[in-house]
């Protein structure tokens, strides 16, 4: 038998007009702790309880990137007395069907990534929610709106959420050409972050004090809600392009063949999708306070890197961090994937004996010329006579988030260090030293691989 709850939500500003708003496309945005992804999914919630047989959909980029985002929050604030009167239940998914949420009224909403995207898109939907749309290409938002047709309510519609990004990114352009609803959000809509007479709460006084402690581009973007981008930027060919979702089997096969690599015409890949034919790089920049970053670069036949794994994190050891990547290559002592060729690093003797010891495996200095490493980078992120960069970063590289980065606003891996990476002055004599130790990894793997023998011998007598 049923229990009766309530449930209470008080939604203010841009996330109260959400709610009524029949608009075909609405993009909720604005700073960093507006309650954006609150409003989208207690939208979603009351439409899938009013209207039987509705179907809704909870979408982000990548399927893992859901659970300790949009889904933790929909279990924890939006649908727990839903769970407990049994008014929704969870599915888990299976071979054919992606995990949904079921109602006891017909309803359901569907979960998934676009990086599985034969289950999501199967379906047809009354309502689709995308979290952090800019992470979205407008083909991947285009194609999701073609499924909005399964009119079990009177209107059809994509509602998302977003912090601003660089100010021609298409989702802006998008909602400037007028096809796409811009609600832009303020941190005083969070009732979590200021009371109802616009006074901060302790919680607001804490949050809002790390935002303010932000610089440059992430500021603008994080803390005042701007489209912005970064004056100075060192990477500014940097795009769209750089970033995969996975090593396509295009690629793959664009390199030469050699029969060991091969079976049945196709070539051994590791557990991850990767050639086992192809070389692989590891760079480490060393940090405790600061973000221990540990890059895994896979090197493919035309020498371009893809960065594959990252491991980006604050407040723990050398030993723990060597610890967490065996138990990723060699969980039983076997590695899953080809050993590194070369592990190098910052100049940091002890960090780099630990390192060693806890590996066994050796080290080496890393080419510490800051404007030759980025020169090369720059070289590598620019179009090569075959229409594609040098260097690429899988967007579900990172192993693990850290939780205390991602509440202070700060990088939680090297693609979000790339935008606010610049110089500190017009003549570009020096990059800024704050949040580049992801960029520092990067650039250490490049010269690697771009001056060899000459990176190692200039070390060695630095």
């Amino acid at each position: 038998m049923s229990t009766q709850t309530t449930h209470r939500y008080r939604p203010r500003g841009s996330c109260r007009a959400l709610l009524g708003n029949r608009s075909p496309e609405i993009l909720l945005c604005g700073p960093a702790g507006t309650g954006k992804s609150r409003a989208c999914l207690e939208k979603i919630h009351l439409l899938a309880l009013s209207n039987p047989g509705m179907r809704g959909l909870i979408a982000r980029k990548t399927a893992t990137s859901l659970s300790s985002t949009a889904l933790s929050t929909w279990n924890k604030f939006v649908i727990p007395e839903a769970t407990l009167n049994e008014t929704v239940r969870y599915f888990g998914g299976s071979a054919a069907e992606p995990a949904a949420y079921r109602y006891r009224n017909g309803s359901q909403i569907l979960v998934g990534g676009l990086d599985k995207v034969s289950k999501i898109m199967s379906s047809e939907y009354d309502v689709i929610y995308v979290q952090e749309a800019t992470e979205l290409t407008e083909d991947d938002w285009e194609s999701l709106t073609t499924r909005l047709r399964n009119w079990k309510i009177s209107f059809q519609q994509m509602i998302a959420d977003c912090n601003p990004s660089h100010p021609t990114h298409w989702l802006n352009l998008r909602c400037q050409s007028g096809a796409t609803l811009m609600l832009d959000t303020r941190h005083e809509d969070n009732p979590l972050l200021f009371n109802s007479d616009g006074t901060l709460t302790e919680r607001g006084t804490d949050y809002i004090g790390k935002l303010d402690m932000l610089t440059g581009v992430r500021k603008l973007r994080l803390r005042y809600g701007r489209w912005a981008a970064a004056e100075g930027i060192i990477y500014e060919e940097f795009g769209s392009e750089h970033i995969l979702d996975e090593i396509s089997i295009e690629v793959i096969e664009s390199g030469p063949r050699s029969f060991e690599s091969y079976v049945d015409g196709r070539q051994k890949l590791d557990p991850f999708g990767i050639p086992l034919s192809w070389e692989r790089v590891w760079s480490v920049d060393f940090g405790y306070t600061n973000p221990f970053v540990l890059q895994c670069w896979a090197v493919d036949p035309d020498d371009r890197i893809y960065l594959y794994r990252e491991i980006y994190h604050t407040k723990r050891t050398v030993d723990q961090h060597a610890s967490k990547i065996m138990m990723i290559v060699a969980p039983d002592g076997r590695w899953l994937e080809p050993q590194p060729t070369v592990i190098v690093c910052d100049h940091d003797a002890e960090g780099r004996a630990v390192l060693e010891r806890e590996l066994g495996m050796s080290t080496v200095n890393a080419h510490k010329s800051v404007l030759e490493g980025i020169d090369a980078t720059q070289v590598r992120m620019r179009m090569a006579g075959d229409g594609k960069p040098r260097v690429f970063f899988l967007r579900n590289a990172l192993v693990e988030e850290d939780p205390e980065l991602k509440d202070c606003g700060k990088p939680t891996c090297t693609l979000e260090e790339i935008p606010g990476y610049v110089w500190t002055d017009k003549e570009k004599e020096a990059p800024e030293k704050k949040d580049d130790h992801g960029a520092d990894a990067m650039r250490y793997a490049v010269a690697q691989r771009d001056f060899g023998t000459r990176a190692l011998f200039r070390s060695f007598i630095a």
